[in-house]
């Protein structure tokens, strides 16, 4: 008996030229595994590329299907429009305005980054830029505005801008100490990227700059190993590498299969802030508002309500929640809440503990409540939250 044809679809030739030499596109490559084995398997071209790098020799005589890159340089830019194949930018620089990209939201992250040196009660602020990129410029843009609009100064200094025709290390270091010690303290400091937050940490050290207490800082990546390696640790905003991977790969699968869309960002917000030692601290002059977020901080997630502040800070209700209300900006209970939901959403990307046992760990006695009161302040389900953001 003939056996029975049975059509499968044509294997396709994907080419990735995403270096893998930093985390953050690391991450992206992750994303880009993710979507391929949920979906359908593709055949990958991944050579050895590093960030700045000359295109691959072999892609002038690719004949893949499609093309995943991180474009940042005319020269990879030439090489991909000339391959004619579709193609989708991993890259802020946004060399080519013919295709789409998709980036982290740079815009939220200098948001996330703000509020959370906000929330320390600090009024003074600095942003540590590399204008030769512009995911620099944009979190640097939103950042002042930021600060403008809470009434606070901004302080920049552009890591690149060292005079003369060479950059060098030594040379940053005194220019970036001397920026340190200058700052009006309490500061607090966003690098632009991690790297240069261990910068700003080692200028720190050396100025005599105490952190956190006079400068709080907050890189961005979340490179756990630079992160941990930093003296003091890192505090940093982790993008969303993962999914930022994973919806370029699921673009290109449909723009390889005839669709079209339309050549602009498509940007995923970021996870929120991981927060390390290098920003732990609190900057509230009002003595009672300070030991009453202190208290919360310390104690939210043993299942605390108001009252027990109040036991804590014996003043009235009103008055607390006044004071409270106008150095923090939120409730005493906004901030109980605030604080248990953080330690919820670590707990979701660091552990496999089950609703009921991360329930029973931040203070809420029923995982019900702590699902739909998630879902409300975060956006997803904690089950949706965790699937988006556990490493694979």
């Amino acid at each position: 008996m003939p056996r029975k044809h049975i059509d499968r679809p044509r294997l396709r030739t994907v080419a990735l030229l995403v270096e893998t030499s930093n985390d953050y596109a690391r991450g992206l490559l992750r994303g880009v595994v993710a979507y391929i084995r949920k979906h359908r398997p593709w055949t990958t071209y991944l050579a050895e590329h590093g960030r700045g790098d000359e295109p691959p020799e072999w892609l002038s005589e690719w004949r893949g299907d499609g093309i995943l890159a991180r474009i940042e340089n005319q020269r990879i830019a030439d090489a991909v429009v000339a391959s004619g194949r579709p193609a989708v930018d991993l890259s802020a620089a946004n060399l080519i305005g013919s295709i789409p990209w998709v980036e982290t939201d740079d815009t939220k992250i200098a948001r996330a980054a703000f509020g959370h040196l906000r929330e320390r009660g600090l009024r003074q602020f600095a942003f540590y830029s590399d204008q030769r990129f512009n995911w620099s410029k944009w979190r640097a843009a939103e950042f002042s505005r930021l600060c403008a609009d809470a009434g606070c100064p901004c302080e920049i200094l552009d890591a690149s801008a060292e005079p003369g025709s060479a950059r060098s290390w030594t040379r940053q270091l005194r220019r970036t100490v001397a920026w340190v010690k200058w700052l009006a303290k309490p500061v607090g400091i966003m690098a632009c990227y991690d790297i240069l937050g261990r910068h700003v940490l080692e200028a720190c050290r050396v100025g005599g700059v105490a952190v956190p207490d006079q400068a709080a800082v907050v890189g961005v990546d979340d490179d756990e190993l630079l992160c941990e390696l930093s003296d003091p640790p890192l505090s940093s905003v982790a993008p969303d590498t993962y999914r930022t991977g994973y919806e370029a790969a699921e673009l290109l699968d449909r723009l390889m299969s005839g669709e079209h869309f339309e050549p602009r960002a498509y940007l995923v917000p970021p996870l929120g802030v991981v927060v390390r030692k290098s920003s732990d601290m609190l900057a509230i002059d009002d003595e009672s508002v300070s030991e009453a977020v202190r208290f919360i901080r310390e104690h939210a997630c043993s299942g605390i309500g108001v009252n027990d502040v109040l036991e804590d800070v014996p003043m009235s209700r009103r008055v607390l929640e006044a004071r409270f209300k106008k150095l923090v900006g939120r409730s005493p209970h906004e901030e109980i809440e605030r604080v248990r939901l953080d330690r919820v959403q670590e707990l979701l990307r660091l552990t496999d503990l089950t609703l009921e046992g991360i329930a029973e760990k931040t203070g809420f006695q029923h995982a019900e409540y702590l699902s739909a009161l998630f879902k409300k302040r975060v956006g997803v389900p904690p089950s949706v939250y965790r699937k988006r953001h556990t490493p694979r």
